[in-house]
């Protein structure tokens, strides 16, 4: 009897291993290499009501070729929305990066509003501040390239990215520096690193020698015998109270003097900061030109469109046309207004500027001090590759955007609008 449950036994094992083999093979066969917009798996009102990107540009062309070594520059505006989702932290701690896969940069240098970021900073919401990231090419293969702020208990919000090839060879980069001592040194990469081996096989010797020290012995059974008998004596003896002493007295003595030798070497150094760095409120100077209130808006799952009726008010001296329509990095742009169509660099990634035209429903200028009710509508396949479709089942059901208009000069006003918005499913 025992026997026969055995072999059922053993058979049912090796039924269950062949189907996890096969498993494996077929997921191994269907899974496809993940390259980059991760971004989009990020909830809609996070994309639409935390920060807009806009003006951004790259010092190379999407989709070329750099070599290891060679620099990236990011250049561009970020909108901190007034309207900030009540579910995460405000922006009182943020700090400036980029998005990539993995190490594949190294960040040289990060600015906002011409102020160092090295440490974080705080923004305020409703403004605008200008960003530079200057990146170093690291590993070869090809990237997706985003600038990104980090929101304290938030993550990472990306802006728009392109594709970048990095050429050459992984062994090649070199990032060199020198020091405020005017101490040069030739690759941070590897700066050290011996320096490194031998602590790291210090540390490592003593907790081997630690663990050996104990498992010398009979471990389980024996001690939880002990423990089970009370002799809590014998479960540490005197020989393993002096080595224990002995190991606490010799890293002790270790430590002072790797500080000691450290600080000879090294006489003066800056600890990591721990403040943050101060950026100025800047000035909004569109405040008060272009009024504007959300009066309905809809999404048309079938058609992809996104529908807003809008009350503007311009409370400039000149006539104004809205230009462009952008929510969560991508750019509805009205092919009617030619200042509109310029602001659109011909290296700006295409999966982010919709193919058809912003549709509005009056075209004619608004003219100083005149009020209009305007019918907005954004069509394109985007809210659905993006995901942005998914924001009828947020817990936020709401939108956010920025609207760009333009007066007869081709000068710019920026004014946000957002409301909730509600799925229709009919025409």
């Amino acid at each position: 009897m025992t026997t026969m449950k055995s072999s059922k036994r053993n058979a049912l094992n090796v039924r269950a291993a062949l189907i996890k083999s096969v498993l494996l093979m077929v997921l191994m066969c269907v899974t496809g290499l993940v390259l980059a917009h991760g971004e989009r798996n990020q909830e809609p009102f996070l994309r639409m009501k935390t920060l807009h990107w806009y003006d951004i540009k790259w010092s190379v062309e999407n989709d070329s070729t750099i070599q290891v070594n060679d620099l990236v520059e990011m250049t561009g505006k970020v909108h901190f929305f007034s309207r900030w989702p009540e579910v995460i932290n405000k922006p009182s701690t943020i700090f400036l990066g980029n998005a990539t896969p993995g190490p594949v940069f190294v960040r040289v240098e990060t600015y906002l509003d011409g102020v160092p970021m090295i440490q974080s900073t705080g923004v305020e919401m409703g403004h605008v501040y200008d960003f530079k990231v200057i990146l170093k090419a690291r590993i070869p293969g090809r990237h997706h390239v985003h600038p990104m702020i980090n929101v304290e208990s938030a993550g990472g919000l990306v802006g728009p990215g392109i594709w970048i090839t990095v050429a050459g060879d992984a062994d090649d980069f070199v990032y060199s520096i020198t020091t405020r001592t005017g101490t040069e040194i030739a690759n941070l990469g590897s700066y050290a690193v011996p320096n490194v081996i031998k602590w790291h096989a210090i540390w490592a010797t003593v907790g081997v020698l630690w663990l050996l020290w104990w498992f010398r012995r009979p471990l389980i059974i024996q001690r939880y015998l002990l423990v089970k008998q009370g002799s809590w004596d014998q479960l540490i003896t005197n020989n393993d109270r002096k080595i224990a002493a002995t190991l606490i007295v010799g890293i002790i003595v270790t430590l002072i003097y790797a500080n000691n030798i450290t600080k000879e070497k090294y006489p003066r150094t800056v600890p990591l900061q721990g403040s943050k760095a101060h950026v100025d409120v800047p000035v909004n100077k569109y405040a008060g030109m272009v009024t504007v209130k959300n009066l309905s808006a809809e999404y048309y799952l079938p058609g992809r469109t996104v529908t807003v009726k809008a009350k503007i008010t311009n409370n400039t001296n000149s006539p104004i046309q809205l230009g462009e329509f952008t929510a969560a990095n991508i750019r509805f742009v009205n092919h009617s207004v030619p200042a509109a169509m310029k602001g659109v660099d011909v290296g700006y990634p295409d999966e982010l500027v919709a193919n058809d035209s912003l549709k509005v429903s009056d075209q004619t200028p608004i003219q100083p001090g005149e009020t209009k009710i305007l019918d907005i509508e954004a069509t394109d396949v985007a809210w659905e590759t993006e995901r942005l479709s998914s924001l009828l089942n947020d817990p936020d059901s709401s939108y956010g955007a920025l609207l760009f208009f333009y007066n007869a000069k081709g000068e710019r006003i920026i004014e946000e609008i957002y409301g909730q918005i509600i799925p229709t499913f009919i025409d």
